[in-house]
């Protein structure tokens, strides 16, 4: 059993808490745009609150254990372990609140060279559970703006994982999934159940687009998100996000593992 003083010495082993790898100014850039309301970083909330950017500060502060100081422009930014042990914890408490009535569940990472195997355990666990773990919209297109335009993307799914790739991605791993922000796919899974009408998921757990879209759409939504994803912090103090856990979203992902064990434990899940 991975004890939480365990977890935390790992979390700063890894960096995946303590100093992490994003700066500073990446952070303070996605809290400047996310305040002027843009949509590559709300990926999907719609704020019902006026969030200046010292307010999105002060937030992070709060949520992750950022510098609360604007003046502070460079660096490495710093997560609080205590406050992503907290979260994690939470996070499990809804994972066994799901196994427990053996809800439908739909799972998907923006991050799947890094995260995938994350997901893949707790959709693996919770399917041993009895609920089921939905895959909807398999193969169908997806446009998503990306730095370089407008881009088609195939929704695709890997061990009961959610994931988008670019048209001609060969392979069925998560080596030639696609990295993105994008509430889109979400969106379009979703949408694929309703139009099935098959039964919704009772929980949406990822991050990213993932998240949030789920979210702003009202349905149940926890994940993981770094020091410059502001918009699931937001959904989360505004009651939009159940949960959302502070931690570097972008190490090795072997790294998670202990991650995995501490939370299938804590929601007494088998992996």
């Amino acid at each position: 059993m991975l004890t939480s003083g365990a977890l935390r010495a790992h979390l700063l082993g890894a960096r995946l808490a303590g100093v992490v790898a994003t700066s500073r100014e990446t952070s303070l850039r996605s809290y400047r745009l996310f305040a002027a309301r843009d949509p590559r970083v709300l990926i999907g909330i719609d704020p019902e609150w006026s969030w200046g950017q010292r307010d999105v500060i002060g937030l992070m502060a709060d949520r992750c254990g950022v510098s609360a100081d604007p003046r502070h422009v460079s660096g490495h930014d710093v997560i609080d372990p205590a406050r992503t042990l907290v979260a994690l914890d939470a996070f499990a408490e809804r994972l066994a609140a799901a196994a427990r009535r053996a809800a439908p569940v739909l799972i998907g990472t923006g991050h799947p060279h890094r995260l995938l195997d994350f997901y893949a355990a707790l959709a693996d666990a919770l399917s041993a559970a009895g609920c089921a773990v939905l895959t909807p919209a398999k193969g169908r297109c997806v446009d998503i703006t990306t730095r370089f335009g407008l881009r088609t993307h195939i929704l695709d799914y890997v061990r009961g994982v959610a994931l988008v790739r670019e048209p001609g991605a060969s392979g069925s791993g998560c080596a030639t999934g696609a990295h993105t922000h994008s509430p889109l796919p979400v969106r379009t899974a979703l949408a694929a159940v309703a139009e099935a009408g098959g039964p919704l998921p009772e929980l949406v757990i990822g991050d990213h687009g993932w998240v949030c879209g789920a979210g702003q759409l009202g349905f149940e939504a926890i994940g993981l998100a770094d020091t410059d994803d502001p918009a699931l912090f937001v959904g989360e103090a505004e009651g939009r996000v159940s949960v959302v856990v502070p931690l570097d979203d972008a190490v090795r992902s072997d790294y998670y593992r202990p991650l995995t064990r501490y939370v299938l434990n804590r929601a007494c899940l088998s992996q």
